[in-house]
């Protein structure tokens, strides 16, 4: 069930996006994930990346690019666990190439780009508020130059002392269930963003467009059930085994509710494919 308007808490991708579509809201979280200075920033949220009907197309929750450098940054809210997410940043990261590097441009011209996500989940058995991943060299550790850095921040991170008290408070921020606590009122960044969703929240035009966008993805919702249901029933009419037909029927549930269609329709023609989309989502003994 959707949420209200006025219930929303930064950890909602229409929030987190409205929010950090603020130049400076998006630059000062920047600074504080990377602990390094950045210049003013041209900031895209939840902007859609598909460059072939039968390729896997993406929307980014925030894109932000640097004035001058040309860094990009793009940063996605994650509330639910998800064992792709190594591979999904991955795919992110060539999507943004893909868009950099139009036809003429030489391949030094690429410019360096982070995947940012920030976690609503522990993302090991060692809890790290913040975990970067670079391309290193098993043999001498030299780390390679390919412009590519890859964030997971989670907030059930428990080494207080390895990072920032402002990093710490704000992945707290996003922990909590009703927002902003009494003592993070201290951290200026937290309190402005708490400050800067109680203005959206009083917006009746941003309160439009999230009504607005709620009944597209309804609609979308809708037509993704009845596709994957129709697509259930083929396939299980061709494979002939109840078993198949109850493992499509949620497959087919589970990639329309991500807005994977594609990967419906290619699950009932490709065995070995549905196969592995049942793996991903448990699915099979």
């Amino acid at each position: 069930m959707s949420k209200q308007f006025k219930d929303l808490t930064i950890k909602d991708a229409f929030m987190f996006a409205a929010v950090m579509s603020d130049p400076k809201e998006c630059r000062r979280l920047l600074q504080l994930i990377l602990d390094m200075d950045i210049l003013e920033v041209q900031v895209i949220t939840e902007k859609t990346m598909a460059y072939h009907p039968e390729y896997h197309g993406i929307r980014l929750d925030v894109l932000a690019e640097e004035q001058g450098t040309k860094r990009r940054f793009n940063i996605e809210m994650q509330v639910k666990s998800q064992k792709d997410l190594p591979r999904r940043s991955r795919y992110y990261h060539s999507q943004l190439d893909m868009d950099a590097l139009v036809s003429g441009k030489r391949y030094r011209e690429l410019p360096d780009t982070y995947v940012i996500f920030i976690c609503d989940f522990a993302l090991s058995s060692e809890p790290l508020y913040k975990y970067t991943y670079t391309s290193v060299c098993q043999e001498d550790n030299s780390i390679l130059d390919e412009g590519r850095t890859t964030i997971f921040l989670s907030t059930r991170g428990e080494n207080d002392k390895d990072v920032s008290k402002e990093l710490v408070s704000f992945l707290n921020y996003v922990k909590s269930p009703e927002g902003l606590s009494e003592e993070d009122w201290e951290n200026p960044y937290v309190a402005s963003i708490e400050a800067k969703i109680r203005s959206i929240k009083h917006n009746r035009e941003m309160e439009a467009r999230y009504m607005m966008l709620e009944e597209m993805l309804k609609d979308e919702r809708e037509t993704g059930r009845q596709e994957g249901e129709k697509a259930g029933r083929i396939e299980g009419e061709k494979a002939g085994s109840q078993k198949v037909r109850e493992q499509l029927n949620i497959l087919a549930r589970k990639l329309s509710q991500q807005g994977r269609l594609e990967d419906v329709i290619r699950a009932t023609e490709d065995e070995a494919y549905f196969k592995e989309l049942c793996r991903e989502f448990g699915l099979e003994d």
